[in-house]
């Protein structure tokens, strides 16, 4: 059986040194998403928002190893693009305002033939409202800047974020379009001074 682990093929745009910001261009990639508002804390329509594309993605994992391709791959992390209508407006501070997207990238193979066979199988078997949102689509990012965090979610990020900004002005880009985050472990499960996260930013000249 074949095993594939996407984080190391694509190690240039899941792994980030420490103390360094990096630029970079995405490439075009397909993922399980889902589309949400307001703050994530304590808003049980992001928590089931979540348990939906874990849920499609392990059925996808599943569905794959099993069947005729007999590929073993490893579910990717979680990532979140975050957004206010008007950009200027978004801050740490007022977190009703926000729009995500939550995504979990999926392999080349992965088809939509695929995503509906699992989703309708996951449907049969799970009650959660959210799956009728799941969807299945490529987003191109483009041209970004990344740097590692280490530390809590929202305001523990704000050093960060900033150090990000700056660089991207110092280097004469311009942010455009969503604030990206990628998780690498559950704050379910981990403290949050050992939470590890990668901020992107896409920008232009």
């Amino acid at each position: 059986m074949e095993k594939v682990n996407h984080l190391k093929k694509l190690s240039e745009f899941y792994k980030q040194r420490k103390n360094m910001i990096s630029l970079l261009k995405v490439p075009s990639m397909q993922f399980l998403t889902i589309d949400g508002e307001k703050s994530p804390n304590d808003n049980p329509d992001y928590s089931d928002a979540v348990g939906a594309l874990y849920a499609v993605a392990y059925k996808l994992k599943f569905m794959i190893k099993k069947g005729p391709m007999e590929i073993d791959y490893k579910v990717m992390p979680l990532e979140g693009l975050w957004w206010t209508d008007i950009m200027e407006q978004f801050s740490l501070e007022n977190r009703e305002n926000w729009k995500w997207r939550m995504m979990i990238m999926q392999p080349e193979f992965i088809t939509m033939d695929m995503f509906a066979e699992a989703l309708k199988t996951t449907k049969r078997k799970k009650d959660n409202p959210k799956l009728d949102f799941v969807q299945f689509i490529s987003f191109d990012e483009g041209l970004s800047m990344q740097i590692f965090h280490k530390g809590p979610y929202g305001e523990g990020e704000r050093e960060s974020i900033n150090k990000l900004h700056a660089a991207i002005t110092d280097q004469g880009y311009q942010r455009r379009d969503k604030h990206h985050e990628i998780y690498f472990n559950s704050p379910l499960r981990t403290a949050p001074e050992n939470l590890k996260t990668i901020i992107r930013q896409p920008i232009k000249k």
